[in-house]
């Protein structure tokens, strides 16, 4: 539609016919489909699951409920539906409610028309201006959501009560022709749901003992946590009845979906970007640090692990290692392992613990969630030293363990200069030698050196002490005969 068109006259002339926010929806949604034209950009992990229910609801006209844990992209998808909609609609020139010139609903609008006709002024409003969103807190009344009468308004128009034209319209009402979002949903007041049912159902608004019959076209969106249904809250049953299409969001399900959504979500500071690298191994065991969380008896499953724990997490590990250059007046730097530590904050603020994890204690229940991940990385890449057969010619652990039980130790410092964290690790014999065969990449050698010791120590081949800022990797037994040695 052309937007030069300014008067009711011009646009009857020009053949526009009006149409519902839902058939605009639909019509632009068979036109992508058409085309092959991707619908939701940057919605990654749902090609085949959640994408398909949305796009299956917007063509059967329904109103929508996303159920899902925290973090599952909810919001991100609804405010995407604006893309769906025509870029541009005409509008009656000064309505609040967004009036189309052709269907005109509001009093305003009417006699706005009745007086000018033809005449009448015509405004264009584009489809970002056509989404309203409201995250449901106890405290949103019916006035916030419908409306309700403004003695102001009465007052400076000289207007009694019974006049329809001194009400305030609230949230719905001005969403008329748009998409209109309530962020978790049974935070809202039972009462204050029963107001949405008559809206979604007739279209009748009720305010201050006024009987308006105003058809809202609207578009409505909700979103839901399952958790809320027991916790906070509840969608009471007739409106849940009266949303015609729940769609179930998910987390990803693979590390390789996880590892794409953080990339494209993580904000590195540009200095980061041209200064730092981060190994593909450290965005694994990144992503298998949330995926331990999701299935860890310390974290309460009902709450779930946000995905932008990883990211969070991810920007930490940068952020660590950054830090790391600037102290040792590098150049640039890789991140490591030891890194991790600076990973945990980013832990400890995402994740929801059940008993038995509180009484561990968040940071804690955040270090034993990286040795998860860690022995889930180490063994991708080396055996299993729980499962080596007994008997075997060659332990592959071997040269390792006997360097360990002479009584030496590694001490990797968390802010160690890189030639000092290389000397540290090349000091073990067989480490580099068991590196090299199992074909890792060159580049990052000294990387998956450090894996080896942390995998070891996770499977209680070593044992490994955090204290202060340095990680000490040593035999245990050695160090407990060592110590009976100093005593006699």
């Amino acid at each position: 539609m052309h937007t030069s068109i300014k008067t009711l006259k011009e646009l009857k002339a020009s053949g526009c016919q009006p149409r519902s926010v839902k058939e605009e929806l639909r019509a632009n949604l068979l036109k992508k489909l058409r085309a092959k034209e991707p619908v939701f950009e940057g919605i990654i992990g749902f090609d085949d699951t959640v994408l398909p229910d949305i796009e299956r609801a917007v063509l059967s006209r329904h109103n929508i409920l996303l159920l899902g844990l925290r973090g599952q992209a909810k919001t991100r998808i609804a405010r995407l539906l604006v893309n769906l909609l025509d870029e541009y609609i005409p509008v009656v020139a000064g309505s609040e409610l967004n009036d189309d010139p052709l269907q005109p609903m509001s009093r305003y609008a009417k006699d706005l028309i009745a007086e000018k006709g033809d005449d009448t002024p015509i405004e264009w409003l584009h489809r970002s201006e056509r989404y309203v969103e409201k995250l449901a807190t106890p405290d949103v009344s019916i006035a916030d959501l419908i409306g309700d009468v403004d003695p102001i308004k009465a007052a400076t128009l000289k207007l009694p009560y019974s006049d329809e034209r001194v009400i305030h319209f609230g949230l719905v009402p001005r969403a008329h022709r748009s998409i209109f979002v309530i962020n978790e949903l049974p935070d809202l007041q039972a009462r204050i749901q029963v107001s949405l049912f008559n809206i979604l159902q007739e279209g009748d608004l009720q305010i201050r003992g006024f009987k308006l019959r105003l058809p809202l076209d609207i578009q409505f969106v909700f979103t839901a946590n399952p958790e809320d249904y027991t916790n906070r809250g509840s969608i009471i049953t007739p409106l849940k009845d009266r949303i015609e299409s729940q769609i179930l969001t998910h987390y990803p399900k693979t590390v390789d979906v996880a590892k794409r959504i953080t990339e494209q979500e993580a904000k590195p500071a540009p200095e980061q970007k041209s200064s730092i690298t981060v190994p593909e191994l450290l965005s694994t065991l990144l992503e298998e640090v949330a995926f331990a969380a999701r299935e860890s008896e310390l974290v309460d499953e009902k709450s779930g692990v946000s995905a932008r724990l990883s990211i969070s997490g991810y920007e930490n590990l940068l952020s660590t290692a950054e830090r790391r250059m600037l102290l040792n007046g590098e150049s640039s730097a890789t991140a490591r392992i030891t890194d991790f530590w600076g990973v945990v904050p980013a832990i400890t603020g995402k994740v929801e613990l059940v008993y038995e994890g509180e009484q561990e204690g968040p940071y804690a229940v955040a270090l034993h969630l990286i040795g998860e991940a860690v022995k889930k990385v180490f063994l991708q890449y080396f055996p299993n030293p729980d499962k080596l057969r007994k008997g075997q010619e060659r332990d592959p652990y071997g040269v390792i363990k006997a360097w360990f039980a002479g009584g030496n130790e590694v001490n990797l410092l968390n802010d160690a200069p890189e030639e000092e964290y290389r000397k540290e690790l090349e000091k073990v014999s067989g480490l580099k030698r068991l590196v090299d065969k199992a074909g890792v990449p060159e580049e990052h050698r000294y990387l998956f050196m450090e894996l080896v010791l942390h995998g070891l120590s996770e499977f209680n081949v070593i044992n490994k002490n955090l204290v202060e800022a340095t990680l000490t990797f040593n035999d245990s037994l050695a160090g407990l005969l060592r110590d009976d040695d100093g005593l006699e």
